[in-house]
């Protein structure tokens, strides 16, 4: 049996507020930004009825991908919001998991 191990470092949702996010969207497909912002939506309505965690994937400013397992309690276009007070930027999102 093989085991898969995810390579991109997991991070605190506490630790969010340290990094840059660049200006440009990390997605250049229409069909993925919509899929993303479907997602986020599902991921906000998961987290607010029934308090369940998703994995974000993100990249900074700098090119570093990083992923944070939290609840997400806000989606608009411009941001993701979590438990204090914490926001990712959503062009900054690469992908959601759902578990």
């Amino acid at each position: 049996m093989q085991t898969l191990v995810n390579l991109i470092p997991l991070v605190e949702k506490e630790q969010i507020p340290t990094y840059r996010f660049g200006q440009q969207d990390v997605l250049t497909d229409k069909e993925a930004k919509k899929r993303r912002m479907w997602d986020l939506n599902r991921a906000s309505s998961l987290g607010n009825a029934y308090h369940g965690k998703v994995e974000i994937t993100f990249k900074t400013a700098d090119g570093e991908v990083k992923r944070v397992d939290t609840t997400v309690w806000a989606v608009d276009d411009k941001f993701i919001s979590f438990k204090a007070g914490c926001a990712i930027p959503t062009s900054a999102i690469l992908g959601i998991e759902f578990f």
